[in-house]
């Protein structure tokens, strides 16, 4: 394997374990019905559906990135659910995660950044420009 794919194929890896690591946190930890309350409280329709939906997506999708299968799908829902969490939770806290802030979008920002250039890698080609 060159070095450009093994990068590639590196970083995918890396973020199929942090998007599984953040699903099974959430599920293990009792954490998807209160998620599910939370996404009621603010308005969206049948919070504690798309609370599981989410956290099984993380879980059941995250495995199939690993592989290399449906990455382009795959990465761009997973930018969108944390585009959704940056706009409902981490830009009213600001930018920094830790430091000079608590709980901000920088490390959301840079998730769906890396996941939006894996997932070009594995766009269909001639299909998106």
């Amino acid at each position: 394997m060159d070095r450009n794919r093994l990068g590639w194929t590196a970083l995918r890896a890396v973020l199929a374990g942090l998007i599984a690591a953040h699903g099974w946190a959430r599920l293990l930890a009792g954490g998807v019905t209160p998620f599910g309350g939370w996404l009621d409280s603010q308005g969206i329709p049948f919070g504690p559906v798309v609370a599981w939906a989410i956290t099984v997506f993380e879980i059941a999708g995250t495995p199939l990135l690993l592989l290399g299968r449906f990455v382009f799908p795959l990465t761009v829902v997973y930018a969108a659910i944390y585009a959704v969490g940056i706009v409902m939770v981490h830009a009213k806290a600001g930018w920094f995660v830790v430091g000079l802030g608590r709980n901000g979008a920088e490390y959301s920002v840079l998730l769906i950044a890396t996941l939006l250039c894996v997932g070009w890698q594995h766009a269909p080609r001639g299909g998106v420009r």
